[in-house]
């Protein structure tokens, strides 16, 4: 079997390290769309990008022709795109103009489309309308908790592979499921992807009150009550609530929000700290999805009738409409209820 992955980035890149340890040489495939950045990969062993002091795989084989990476993929092989959210729909169209055999393509990215409040699997269904060119394609989403730094030194780690197909299921965790990871299947894509979507924004809203030194307290309280907001989403989305106490829901959730490598509880914590939110981005070097999905988030709550407090609050924080000290208070002084 074949793998391609389709970004270079921290989280392509674990998970090319990771296919490319257990499966034979040259049958996985790392594309980038910058050339540099793969030479630098060639010379030195390492993505020191993203991923520096991480020694790569010599079976990896590196691409920076697109048509090339998708082109050496048959039936039963498999495409991952590893692109931020952003990244999602246009790469996508470009491996599906390309494909000369019907692919089984999962996804990393977790979040929504920003312009469009669409899940990750309602984009590529839009976009295989438009460029299947009439092959039956098979879709799927790849999420759970996991730091990509931890997953390319080969620590253990457990993901969940969400597809209607069980063939694709079966396929990525042929392709992943080796040494320290696990794979698990599920059939509930939407409460996959949600999931993946809410617990960023929960994470931001977990690292403002860590910031903020409001206490273990609080921050029990933001991950309890925020798992809530999630499970009912979830539920309205047409997905299953108890999806949400799985890996991709409440687990994805404790790693975000509470661990030192989280880049939304990183946005919360220097939120806190009074700094501007584009300066906080621009330190990063990565993509904070919670940053970039909240106010999609919140419109999907509001079409679904929805009540996402924290969620909706942090949305007003990002937009800088709201400082998070007034947040907080808005927050404690909603009128009591009973706890669903």
């Amino acid at each position: 079997m074949k793998v391609t992955l389709l970004g270079a980035g921290a989280w392509g890149t674990a998970m090319a390290a990771q296919a490319a340890r257990y499966l034979q040489a040259g049958d996985v495939c790392l594309w980038s769309r910058s050339a540099s950045q793969l030479e630098q990969m060639q010379e030195s062993g390492e993505n020191r990008s993203y991923l520096p002091g991480i020694q790569l795989p010599q079976s990896l084989k590196l691409e920076s022709d697109f048509s090339k990476a998708i082109q050496r993929l048959r039936t039963g092989d498999l495409l991952v795109v590893a692109t931020p959210m952003s990244g999602l729909s246009e790469t996508i169209a470009h491996a599906l103009k390309i494909a000369e055999h019907p692919l089984n393509i999962i996804w990393l990215c977790k979040g929504l489309e920003p312009a469009t409040a669409l899940l990750p699997h309602q984009v590529v269904e839009r976009e295989n309308q438009l460029h299947s060119h009439g092959l039956q394609h098979s879709f799927g989403a790849l999420s759970g908790p996991s730091f990509a730094r931890e997953v390319a030194a080969g620590m253990p780690c457990a993901l969940t592979v969400a597809s209607d197909s069980k063939e694709l299921c079966a396929i990525v965790q042929a392709a992943f499921h080796h040494g320290n990871m696990r794979i698990y299947s599920s059939d509930d894509l939407i409460g996959v992807e949600l999931g993946g979507a809410v617990k960023n924004v929960l994470a931001i809203a977990a690292g403002i009150g860590d910031g903020l030194n409001l206490g273990l307290n609080a921050r029990a309280a933001v991950l309890t009550r925020g798992l809530a907001e999630m499970m009912r989403l979830v539920k309205a989305a047409g997905g299953r609530s108890e999806t949400c106490m799985g890996l991709t829901g409440v687990g994805d959730l404790i790693l975000t929000a509470t661990g030192d490598l989280s880049r939304n509880r990183r946005v919360g914590l220097e939120l806190a700290a009074g700094k501007p939110l584009n300066d906080i981005l621009n330190g990063l070097g990565h993509v904070a999805e919670g940053v970039l999905c909240a106010a999609a988030i919140g419109d999907l709550a509001k079409r679904l009738q929805v009540e996402m407090p924290i969620t909706e609050m942090m949305g007003q924080v990002l937009s800088g409409k709201l400082a998070a000290q007034d947040a907080v208070k808005k927050l404690m002084g909603r009128d009591p209820k009973i706890e669903v």
